[in-house]
């Protein structure tokens, strides 16, 4: 194995390797992990898989492999023990022989577990004559004496189903619930026998399945057993990203837990996609090949998507720092220049709530736009250098500041904060909101942020944590970091700070239409302890 990755695909069935598929055919470089033990190893065949109807579980996997492998994709054997995010960013994946790789997005196809009801003997028949899925193995037991195991609320909907393929089916009431009288009308109206009593077991001749056995010492005759599983998802390697399962429900009663993702397979962990049955527990195995084809689309996308602003970056630097501050301020010159005014000229809460107590001295306000948080920083006693990148911004804010009387204790700056930064050391360093839709090094600035915080002094970073209630389809993608993220990223030396706010709040606003919606945004507030060098 090579050590880095574009994607890591974590399990090798029908999904991972047709995710797999779709990357190596897109010149991604990928590797997948696969323990070889097949959910649906046992069963004989697999069905409505198009032109592979009833070919073997493992013959179906070996020819994937190979045509993974044909487009460059590589196999190992082995288990993820674990995953974790890089502090660069991407994620290292651990396997259960110690070795590690990393990779800029992962692929989870682990699928899930079936927890098989406690009777003697199931286990040993599952996926030949004890069954599951009448779609998967109906055909293969049609018009025999087929067996319902009744275990919870869809026994009934479980033995209807399968008396499409049978006259003749039985369904055992077992443990589950007593059955309504309109239940028993529709079970008898379909001929399905109901047996009462419990099954302790199995009987079995010359290895195939010849009836089933209950407590009072019965037997009754059956060639096929269909048995409802609970569904747990192949998640614990997940547990480290912080993504929980969630339950699984289906005619309003729990069968499992999967993990919770977008159409696309998207998880709420950034980078992190699921396809098949980790996701969806009923998918059937072209439909988890389906999913994962399209979680890869997903991800080619995604990726493509960061190296057009790492190239777009890279350009703008190979261009030279003129070139690029110029562009900047074009952009947010024209932004300002569409209206007499963009903000609402109040200062913003957050700054408000936490400098309000603070002791007036000398302020940087980063990113100050039309200037209502620097003029409300001056009226109240502190020293301000304002910057921003737009110099319509600037004369604005100027003009408010002479308007509130306070124009002689703000010192407008213009920087592109990509390219340049003040002098100097300030007790308040604020940067609010320091969103941009052009290609932002914010945690590079936020950093240069916290370096001119003056010993004793406060560093107060305010953004967003997501898009407003009323922006259904973002028009660009982006990550909004939270105050942990942020504080993570500033790199701060162990022992020199004090995080003395961190937290998210929601806000209420009217949008672009005036009708009122909610924005949750986010707030670090830190402190340099007395006396640290800066």
């Amino acid at each position: 194995m090579d050590a880095k990755y574009d994607v890591v695909v974590v399990g090798g069935g029908a999904a991972g390797l047709s995710g797999a598929l779709t990357l190596g055919r897109a010149r991604r470089k990928v590797l997948v992990v696969d323990a070889g033990r097949p959910r649906n190893a046992p069963a004989e065949g697999v069905h409505t898989y198009l032109a592979r109807e009833g070919v073997s579980p493992l013959e179906l996997l070996a020819a994937g492999r190979e045509e993974v492998i044909g487009y460059g994709g590589e196999i190992v054997t082995g288990t993820v023990e674990t995953a974790e995010r890089l502090d660069s960013g991407g994620f290292r994946v651990v396997l259960d022989d110690g070795s590690a790789v990393e990779a800029d997005r992962l692929l989870v196809t682990t699928g899930l577990v079936d927890e098989l009801p406690d009777v003697p003997g199931l286990a040993e028949r599952w996926g030949r004559d004890v069954l599951h899925c009448p779609y998967c193995h109906g055909w293969e037991v049609r018009d025999q004496a087929i067996g319902v195991l009744g275990t919870g609320p869809l026994s009934v909907h479980q033995a209807l189903l399968w008396r499409q393929w049978s006259t003749n089916v039985t369904l055992f009431l077992h443990t589950a619930p007593e059955l309504d009288a309109e239940q028993r009308e529709q079970l008898a109206a379909r001929g399905v026998t109901v047996v009462e009593g419990k099954v302790t077991g199995l009987e079995v001749t010359d290895d195939r399945l010849a009836g089933v056995r209950l407590a009072d010492g019965r037997v009754v005759p059956c060639r096929a057993l269909a048995a409802a599983t609970r569904l747990t998802a192949r998640a614990g390697l997940l547990a480290g990203l912080g993504l929980a399962v969630e339950e699984q429900e289906t005619f309003g009663y729990v069968i499992g837990t999967r993990v919770p993702a977008d159409p696309s397979g998207a998880t709420s962990v950034p980078g992190v996609w699921v396809a098949g049955n980790v996701t969806n527990l009923t998918e059937q195995v072209i439909g988890a090949a389906a999913a994962a084809v399209r979680a890869a689309a997903a991800i080619n996308a995604d990726l493509i998507a960061e190296e057009t602003r790492h190239a777009v970056a890279a350009r703008a630097r190979s261009h030279g720092s003129h070139e690029s501050y110029e562009s900047d301020k074009a952009f947010w010159n024209a932004r300002y220049a569409q209206s007499v005014q963009i903000w609402s000229g109040n200062p913003n809460v957050m700054l408000v709530r936490e400098a309000t107590d603070l002791e007036p001295g000398t302020a940087l306000d980063l990113g100050c736009g039309e200037g209502a948080d620097a003029v409300w920083l001056a009226g109240r006693g502190w020293r301000v250098t304002a910057v921003d990148v737009s110099d319509v911004a600037l004369e604005r804010a100027a003009g408010h500041a002479a308007s509130a009387g306070v124009a002689g204790r703000i010192e407008w700056q213009r920087h592109d904060l990509a390219v340049s930064f003040p002098e100097g050391a300030f007790d308040l360093v604020s940067a609010c909101f320091l969103h941009s839709p052009r290609d932002l090094p914010r945690e590079q600035i936020l950093r240069a942020a916290a370096s001119a915080v003056a010993p004793g002094g406060v560093l107060l970073v305010v953004g967003h944590a997501g898009w407003p209630s009323w922006e259904h389809n973002p028009p660009f993608d982006v990550h909004f970091p939270t105050p942990r993220e942020v504080l993570d990223a500033l790199e701060l030396p162990e022992g020199e700070w004090e995080v003395q706010v961190s937290e998210e709040y929601e806000r209420t606003l009217n949008g672009p239409e005036g009708h009122p919606g909610t924005r949750m945004d986010n707030v670090l507030k830190i402190r340099r302890l007395p006396g640290e060098p800066r």
